[in-house]
């Protein structure tokens, strides 16, 4: 990772020097289930790379002690009192951790992190989610003091650490720790809330009186992102487009009233990627580096791709890929609905798990025509890597994509998008110059784009100019992380949220 020069401190109106704080229940490497884990992950990393103090909390589940044995304990243990029980807590940190990184704590509770599963097992979650994530985030405002010293931006990521704003403000108010700590929220999948039944509430140690249409009540449930959102001092977003979204009713997930009464505290900020790792002229994981002057490397990737999957090389047919979590929000449904696309002279190539019907789709779709359909549920880094390289086109028609990563490697890659206009797609895919948008969440809008598509990689000269734009476009993680200072500034200013 490069470095980004010294960012100056963020300051309060007292001239104190400000800490940040992640609380997170996913990062890579740690523990993973999509794409929380990076984007937390590549955030926090960046913006220690540029100077500012950064330390990590998240969870000690079972897949954290097998990517860091060399834990050490922070402190004794403590008491977390949630609702009519007190737990027992314990803080590790990574021993020997590399100094260019965050600090990275980890809370342990081995009755509810020790467990195969982050959130659930193949056939559901764990039925104590609401206590497991609540005594996460209640713990780690506990732990605050063992984290960081002097003021504080508390920086919670989607629901399961969304109540550590609403312990702040409540149970914990009177600490005098709490005095100078700041919340932010970042909403990352405004689809999943953390929605309980109502006697979740009696479990989480919050004034009964909190359940209410202003702050945890949401159609007869708890709702733990609703919580962290009403008692929250600023609420960020994952792209600009989504921040206009959650203002309405189609894009507010039920909670579009609490985004619209944020006024200017909450902002869209793009995700950024690692340009570094995902970048083609160095990449070490793929078949041959190439640049978008010398592309000799790709055909290359393309025919290595080809050959992979079964498929003849044919290096003039276009060849569509898509990777990611195999889920009805990434656009399947319109994929398998697209027989007009389907049964062109074209490649396809699907990787990644998921919702079993999707992946059972998928095979039967690649059994009817393996020559040129092909799918691969064993998802592994290297292989996203090689897709990215191999293919020409990338599909992503989302139903919602508050932000989306894939689409920007894609484009490093020389591979253009196809997105529907929405959330972060909208943001980063301009149509018709480095990728393809359509509209409507329907097939027939989604095939004719397709169809569009394939009608310029016709074009090869209008192809090399989009392949040439799309490859030169700056996703940068240090573009985002000057962004979120700009936001950390404005809250440090601003001060708690009345």
């Amino acid at each position: 990772m490069a470095g980004a020069g010294v960012t100056a401190p963020i300051l309060t109106p007292r001239g104190e020097a400000v800490s940040i704080v992640h609380l997170t229940a996913e990062y890579a490497p740690y523990a993973r289930t999509g794409g929380l884990a990076e984007a937390v992950m590549g955030l926090a990393s960046f913006q220690q790379a540029s100077g500012l103090p950064v330390s990590v909390l998240m969870p000690l589940y079972r897949t954290v002690r097998d990517e860091a044995p060399d834990l050490e304990p922070v402190g004794a243990p403590f008491r977390v009192p949630l609702g009519a029980r007190n737990e027992e807590a314990r803080l590790f940190r990574v021993a020997g951790a590399a100094p260019n990184g965050p600090r990275m704590f980890f809370l342990d509770h081995a009755e509810f992190f020790n467990r195969p599963g982050i959130y659930g097992e193949p056939g559901g979650d764990y039925p104590d989610n609401a206590r497991r994530f609540a005594f996460f985030a209640l713990a780690s405002c506990l732990a605050l003091p063992r984290v960081a010293s002097g003021p504080v931006i508390l920086h919670a990521h989607d629901w399961h650490t969304a109540l550590a704003s609403a312990y702040l403000r409540t149970i914990l108010a009177g600490e005098p720790w709490v005095r100078d700590a700041l919340s932010i929220i970042s909403i990352h999948n405004p689809g999943y809330q953390g929605q309980f039944g109502p006697e979740a509430l009696l479990e989480l140690g919050l004034p009964v009186e909190l359940y209410n249409w202003r702050q945890l009540e949401w159609y007869g449930k708890v709702n733990f992102l609703k919580g962290g959102i009403a008692f929250a001092d600023w609420a960020i977003t994952v792209s600009p487009q989504q921040a206009a979204e959650l203002r309405t009713p189609g894009g507010g997930f039920g909670l579009h009233d609490m985004f619209i009464a944020l006024g200017d505290r909450l902002v869209g900020i793009l995700n950024g990627i690692d340009q570094q790792v995902w970048d083609p002229a160095t990449d070490s994981q793929i078949l041959a580096t190439y640049t978008a002057d010398q592309l000799e490397g790709k055909r290359r990737c393309k025919a290595g791709l080809q050959l992979s999957y079964g498929f003849p090389e044919r290096p003039n047919v276009p060849l569509f890929g898509m990777t990611g979590r195999l889920v009805h929000q990434k656009g399947l449904d319109l994929i398998l609905a697209s027989q007009r696309l389907l049964q062109q002279d074209a490649q396809f190539v699907f990787l990644g798990s998921g919702d079993p019907h999707y992946e059972q789709a998928l095979v039967s779709l690649a059994a009817s025509a393996p020559d040129r359909i092909g799918v691969q549920l064993d998802f592994r880094d290297v292989l996203e890597h090689r897709l990215m390289a191999g293919v020409d086109l990338f599909l992503m028609p989302s139903l919602y994509e508050p932000c989306g990563l894939t689409q920007m490697r894609a484009q490093r890659y020389g591979s253009l998008p196809i997105g529907r206009r929405v959330g972060g797609l909208a943001d980063t895919i301009d149509d018709g110059v480095t990728g393809f948008l359509f509209d409507a969440y329907e097939a027939p809008a989604f095939e004719d784009t397709g169809l569009r598509a394939l009608a310029t990689f016709a074009r090869r000269e209008v192809w090399g100019r989009m392949r040439r734009s799309a490859m030169a476009r700056d996703f940068s993680w240090e573009r985002s992380v000057a962004a979120y200072l700009d936001v950390y500034r404005r809250v440090a200013a601003s001060g708690p949220r009345a």
